[in-house]
């Protein structure tokens, strides 16, 4: 048996090498706004992953695991719990970004991944300034991978207070329901909001942005949005978004595109060891589909026809170039069936005749179109 666990893939080649110019981009932006990689394990005590937090969907979806002293523990199902060990004793704020792989046994759908790769910055130690430096962090990210998408915000206080006011006793789960309607038919949700008496609550939410001035956390999503305007950034006030976990405290971020109806994108704030804090998470596995970059990598074969030690020093001068490069030894044919099969852009053949006339022989692989040039001449062509 070969094949791969359902919800989990193999990258190579091409789509590989997309996916790592993407998480290149992606941390490049997070380092440009001052955050620190940070690493932690894949594994980690049941009770610690599970939180507070037992009731959320995404924690009931964690994969369990027993080491061999039958101690209970899970496979991280995302990144943000981790937080409560790693910023202990940092100074504040502390900012951290990470990317990685985690898991969630839950089922699979053609964009819904058990085995997925996520890209997170979170502040420790936050103010609705940092909030709108995050969403700033999101639309440049977007910017550079060519993705057309709309950053939606809300808040979480407002959505308490809307249902306070409507005298809603189980916040949680209408919350849980209203965050769905973007996903359901407005009928489906009325239905499932029946059984809490809070159906008639679905049509505040369909109402304009001015209509929510009345209330008083609104004066949070003015501010963010104020903030957002000094970035010179759009954001769209969202009145149903919520976010499925139940840890967020604040601001909610959620970030769509009309290419796929999933989200690419989300986040929030929330308290980090009693300390408030915000952060944004990206789903590479989505974000590969959807982001219009080339790889544009500058990979050479080298073809040594009998010319071996020259053609080992100049692959060497190559590689100090950053540049990629293969030596193949013997039959071209063979050689150019490789660089065939595995897309490499350029090929030089290093022969007898090219010895003689101290140049070697560059072939662009995409045109066929070859040049006779010097070593420091093919070098300076391929940086």
């Amino acid at each position: 048996m070969t094949e791969t666990v359902k919800g989990m893939q193999d990258y190579t080649g091409e789509e590989a090498r997309k996916r790592q110019k993407i998480k290149g981009i992606i941390a490049l932006t997070f380092q440009d706004y001052g955050f620190e990689l940070a690493e932690t394990p894949l594994i980690e005590f049941e009770e610690f992953v599970r939180g507070e937090n037992v009731s959320d969907e995404a924690v009931s979806d964690v994969f369990k695991l027993q080491d061999r002293g039958k101690r209970n523990l899970a496979l991280r199902y995302e990144f943000t719990f981790q937080l409560k060990r790693i910023a202990q004793n940092k100074k504040l704020p502390y900012r951290r970004y990470q990317i990685g792989e985690v898991f969630r046994d839950e089922p699979t759908t053609s964009n819904r991944f058990r085995q997925f790769t996520q890209c997170d910055a979170d502040i420790v130690g936050s103010t609705i300034k940092e909030e709108a430096e995050i969403l700033t962090i999101i639309s440049k990210i977007f910017g550079k991978l060519n993705i057309d998408a709309v950053i939606n915000v809300n808040n979480r206080k407002l959505l308490n207070e809307i249902l306070e006011k409507e005298g809603v006793k189980q916040k949680t789960e209408v919350i849980r329901e209203i965050d769905k309607l973007d996903k359901l038919p407005e009928n489906e949700i009325k239905n499932n909001l029946k059984k809490y008496k809070a159906e008639k609550v679905v049509d505040i939410f369909k109402k304009p942005e001015s209509f929510f001035k009345k209330y008083e956390s609104y004066k949070e999503i003015q501010e963010l949005e104020e903030y957002c305007k000094d970035y010179k950034i759009k954001v769209n006030f969202l009145p149903s978004l919520a976010r499925g976990l139940s840890y967020y405290n604040g601001s909610v971020f959620e970030v769509k595109t009309k290419e796929m109806k999933e989200t690419i994108a989300a986040g929030g704030s929330f308290l980090v060891n009693n300390v408030q804090s915000t952060g944004i998470s990206f789903g590479l596995n989505r974000i590969d589909q959807l982001a219009k970059i080339k790889t544009d990598e500058k990979r050479v074969l080298i073809i040594s026809i009998s010319q071996d030690k020259e053609s080992i020093e100049l692959a060497e001068k190559i590689r100090k170039e950053n540049i990629p490069c293969v030596v193949m030894y013997g039959k071209p044919s063979k050689a150019l069936e490789f660089a065939n099969s595995y897309g490499l852009p350029y090929v030089i053949f290093f022969g007898e005749e090219e010895a003689k006339k101290k140049k070697v022989k560059l072939r662009d692989m995409k045109s066929g179109k070859e040049e006779m040039l010097s070593e420091k001449e093919v070098v300076e062509k391929l940086k």
